[in-house]
């Protein structure tokens, strides 16, 4: 007879499926030990490469051993809170306090994670737009709240979904999580949307977190606004950003949170019992990405706009009904008929074991995403000329073996 095993998980690991990326790297990775060419176009993980300014500072601070201690600070260094606060004076006309009104994190996935535990609990609701990226679900979740998803489309409906919801809920919901430029969607924001979200703030007494991971990737000549932008934000909200995407530091880990001086304390407060910040020659280097390294981010910029236009056109060609994004690393992307039957994820599992292209599944982001799938620009033009070939031809033999009647 067997012992009965004393290992117990809490209750609240229940509630988190299997996480949709680590499922696909591990296909991914299982078939590259077995030598295929995968083409990745599954997460958006930059491919290119980091401004050498900040490698070159890294490596410079790095060196001086006085900087391998624990940060003096783990809501990060002055200067470095005060190069953020620069960096929105330049790019959005908006003044932060640098000490009170900016806290630096260990990328935004880590400080929104924590900022749930810090403003969630049981009994508590949450707003999230869906389909939605994962951590803006499951934070709320893991912090023991209910989350109540709202399509995100069109935006009129979202707005009145918002009020229905406020109205017909008691107590009301406590925070609404937004993201734009949106991840997986590509939708797209702007100061009336946010200033009408801030109205319904003030009116129903919720606050607002800002996942703006996607600032500066936008195409076309388009701006994506900042939620601070709009008069009495900071009363409501904070928002969240990234040097990951902007200067190609994904592995970095550098996040940060600006805002409301109230949350931004009470991220610091439970930051203090779970880290000690960034490595500190990490947080120097990001001073010199956003202090020297905005022509960086043009020249990425035009980088994606090309691949995107490469993909999308080449997904066209296929006859598949394509919407090119105006902003952001990723294409959102319908699964035509007949294949859509299957499912996203079976679409996902054939793409990897038939064309070796490796894409995420809509269903992956909420059960809104289904039907569709979440391509990433991180493979260069070639590759993505390449991948595009390999699904073809995967279709075609899937047409031909009657895969999906």
């Amino acid at each position: 007879m067997s012992e009965e095993s004393i290992i117990r998980l809490a209750s609240r690991m229940e509630q988190l499926p299997p996480y949709l990326f680590g499922m696909i790297n591990a296909m991914k990775m299982e078939k590259r030990r077995n030598g295929d060419d995968v083409i990745d176009l599954g997460m958006g993980n930059p491919m290119d490469p980091t401004p050498d300014a900040v490698v070159e500072k890294l490596v410079e601070v790095a060196q001086n051993p006085k900087t391998h201690g624990y940060p003096m600070a783990s809501s990060g260094m002055k200067n470095l809170k005060r190069e953020i606060s620069l960096y929105y004076q330049r790019h959005y006309n908006i003044g932060l306090d640098a000490e009170k009104e900016t806290i630096f994190t260990i990328g935004s996935k880590e400080g929104i994670s924590h900022l749930s535990l810090a403003l969630l609990g049981p009994g508590d609701s949450v707003l999230v737009p869906a389909p939605a990226f994962p951590i803006h679900i499951y934070a709320a979740v893991i912090a023991g709240a209910n989350v109540v998803r709202i399509p995100i489309s069109p935006a009129e409906s979202f707005l009145k979904r918002i009020v229905n919801i406020c109205e017909s809920f008691h107590p009301g919901p406590k925070v609404l999580m937004i993201n734009y430029p949106h991840n997986p969607t590509g939708k797209l924001g702007s100061l009336d949307l946010f200033k009408e979200i801030v109205v319904l703030a003030k009116r129903f007494k919720f606050m607002v977190i800002h996942d703006f991971a996607y600032s500066r990737i936008t195409f076309d000549g388009y701006k994506a606004p900042s939620f601070l932008e709009v008069p009495g934000a900071k009363d409501v909200g904070v928002e969240f950003g990234s040097l990951s995407k902007s200067y190609n530091m994904a592995g970095w880990r550098v996040g940060y949170c600006v805002g409301n001086p109230e949350i931004i304390k009470a991220l610091g407060n439970i930051k203090g019992y779970f880290d000690y910040g960034i490595f500190a020659a990490i947080q120097i280097a990001g001073i010199i990405a956003l202090r020297d390294c905005d022509d960086t981010i043009t020249k990425q910029v035009a980088i994606y706009q090309s691949r995107r236009d490469t993909l999308c056109s080449g997904l066209q060609r296929m006859g598949w009904d394509v919407e090119p994004p105006g902003a952001g690393m990723f294409a959102w992307i319908k699964i035509p008929e007949p294949y859509s039957k299957m499912g996203s994820m079976q679409f996902a599992i054939e793409m990897m074991n038939r064309a070796n292209v490796a894409v995420a599944p809509g269903v992956g982001f909420s059960e809104e995403g289904e039907g569709y799938l979440r391509l990433a620009l991180v493979e260069n033009e070639e590759r993505l000329r390449q991948a595009i070939r390999q699904m073809r031809k995967a279709l075609q033999d899937m047409d031909k073996e009657g895969v999906v009647k």
